[in-house]
Parts: structure tokens; sequence; C-alpha cells
């Protein structure tokens, strides 16, 4: 006996489905860890099993792990970033984006981790911003040379926008301006170069990567609050299909 299919049943794809919870502040939920069996069900499985299921779930494991390892590496964590999440205010450090101990695990499989490391990265991308700067700030202290080259780069503008203001090149002479900005532009990237800046961006750039994607995988989820740039009308997202 074959039925015929509702018309009125909703057709929701995963994508849509996770970008309303997202928008509802409930994203939190396919992070949730799977309801484990009864002990009854557990303890009939474990007599039943054999031995050799030992070894199997144990070469399982690793295999999972080392999938889950792959994907977080291979993972583009900007993917899903806008220019919104930036402007949205700053989650606080310690109960927001430090937490506390029990809200830090591993994720169980590559799609665990890719739902967290997106939504994290969004979440918390001023936190992530602001620690990039302090970042290559550390390496600028660390790095006179690299700290007395940026400053020299910067001198470099502010002589010429003096010397702009003070002789009025954009009124008289605007084509001088133009040969003065561009000499500026390649002795800035003369000095800049000289005094090492790319390995001051370099070590930078690997250091808040790798807290950025340490940090967005292990970060459990949390229900946060709904905010006006984030907020979607449910029809977008949820469509009926067309009847026949």
């Amino acid at each position: 006996m074959s039925f015929s299919a509702n018309p009125f049943a909703l057709s929701v794809p995963d994508s849509a489905f996770e970008d309303w919870l997202q928008d509802t502040g409930y994203l939190s939920i396919l992070d949730s860890p799977a309801v484990p069996p009864p002990s009854s069900a557990r303890q009939s499985k474990q007599i039943t099993a054999p031995t050799i299921a030992g070894t199997t779930t144990i070469f399982a494991s690793a295999l999972c792990f080392f999938r889950t390892l792959v994907s977080i590496l291979t993972l583009n964590p900007l993917a899903k970033l806008a220019a919104d999440d930036f402007s949205a205010p700053t989650p606080s450090w310690t109960n927001a984006f430090i937490g506390p101990a029990y809200s830090y695990s591993w994720p169980l499989d590559p799609a665990q981790a890719r739902l967290r490391v997106l939504e994290n990265v969004r979440r918390y991308a001023r936190n992530y911003s602001a620690l990039a700067i302090v970042f290559f700030a550390c390496s600028l202290y660390q790095m006179p040379i690299s700290l007395l080259g940026l400053i020299l780069g910067l001198g470099f503008w502010e002589l010429l926008r003096f010397c702009c203001d003070s002789l009025e090149l954009e009124r008289r002479h605007p084509q001088m301006k133009q040969v003065l900005i561009r000499f500026t532009q390649i002795a800035t990237a003369i000095v800049l170069y000289l005094c090492n800046i790319q390995m001051s961006l370099i070590c930078a750039i690997s250091i808040s990567y790798l807290v950025l994607i340490l940090h967005a995988s292990f970060r459990k989820l949390t229900p946060s609050k709904q905010s006006n740039h984030q907020k979607r009308s449910l029809i977008k997202t949820l469509r009926l299909p067309a009847a026949k």
C-alpha cells in the first residue's frame, strides 16, 4: 500500500535548518551529544558483543580522531564570516570567550568540528581581532628593528602630508603630489622590507591562526541571544513545496 505525498509537509534542507537555528540563537542544539541508550540495553550489547569489538572500537575511534583533525586543519574558518559580525558587541572575555573548563571538549566528528569553528569565528570575531593585534604588538616588541621600520614608514607619510598642506601641492602642483606619493610608497616598502617587518606579520598571523583554530574547535557552542543583524525572515529559509 502506497501513500501519496502530503502537499503541506515542510521540506527543509540541512543548510536552511542550520541557518534558522543560528538566527534564533539555538545552534548549540546541534552541538549537544547524543543521548546514550539505557543501561539495560548497553549491558545486553556488551554481553553479546565479541571480544574483537574492543579492537574495532579503538581503531574506529582513532580513525574518527584523524578525520576530525584533518577536517580542522583543512577547514576555512572565515568561510561564513561577514562584515556585520564585527559590528556586533564584543562578547565578554571571561564569561563568553574563555568560559568555564567544562565548556571545552574535542569534537566528536568532522561535522561537529566544522559547526563549532564556523559559528565560533562569527561569534567571537572581535575577540580574535583584538588578540591578533596584541600578538602583532608583541612580535614588534620582540623585533625592535621591525618596530623602527614601521615608525619610519609612518613618518614618511606624515612628512608627505605636512609638505602637501604647507606647499598646497593639491592646488598648485597636483602632478608633483602624485610623484611624491609614488616615491613615498617605494621608500616605505623598501624600509619595511629591510627592517624585516614581514617576519613580524608572519609570526603574528601564525599564532593568531593557531589560537583561533584551537579555541573555535574546542569551545562548545552555547545558546546566544538574537541580534538585529542576525535576524532573518523564516519565510526565506522554510519554503513550502509546490502542490501538485
